[in-house]
């Protein structure tokens, strides 16, 4: 059975990240974009990783420019957004597609295991995905939905 673990990325600094080095922690993937409505949530997600990650919560932020080209920076300058303005300290990977035919195969994955009544095309940035210990994907949650509100859910997997 494939899991979150099985996937590789690119971080924003261009290194190939092995998700396995994630194996036995909850994982909360995001896609972001620096120039969206709901780019503010950059606070609550490091809120999140810095209350959670003790116990082992990763966030992991995966920049996109599919919804309304929101993210048009290259890496350097989503990097730079990400901690000047939000003080980002969890993990950030380089720019990637999460619908389509060019879709991220991680994203791929996640859409695949959970869609929702609309189907698994993912509708906005900073939709989340989050994963258990064991790999597997539990709940999907939509861009409205403020970080904060998924701590009840996220420590019931710690």
């Amino acid at each position: 059975m494939t899991t979150a673990y099985d996937f590789t990325a690119t971080n924003i600094d261009g290194e190939e990240i092995d998700l396995s080095q994630y194996r036995g922690k909850p994982l909360l993937i995001v896609n972001t974009a620096s120039q969206c409505g709901f780019t503010p949530q950059y606070t609550g997600l490091e809120e999140l990783s810095k209350t959670y990650g003790e116990k082992g919560l990763v966030v992991l932020g995966f920049p996109c420019n599919q919804f309304g080209h929101q993210e048009p920076g290259d890496a350097e300058e989503i990097k730079n957004f990400c901690n000047l303005t939000y003080d980002v300290s969890f993990p950030m990977f380089s720019k990637v597609d999460v619908n389509g035919k060019d879709a991220h195969p991680l994203f791929a994955w996640l859409r695949s295991e959970k869609s929702t009544v609309l189907g698994s095309r993912i509708k906005w940035n900073f939709t989340k995905f989050l994963v258990n210990k064991e790999g597997q994907v539990v709940d999907r949650f939509p861009p409205t939905a403020k970080p904060a509100s998924l701590s009840g859910k996220i420590e019931k997997l710690l």
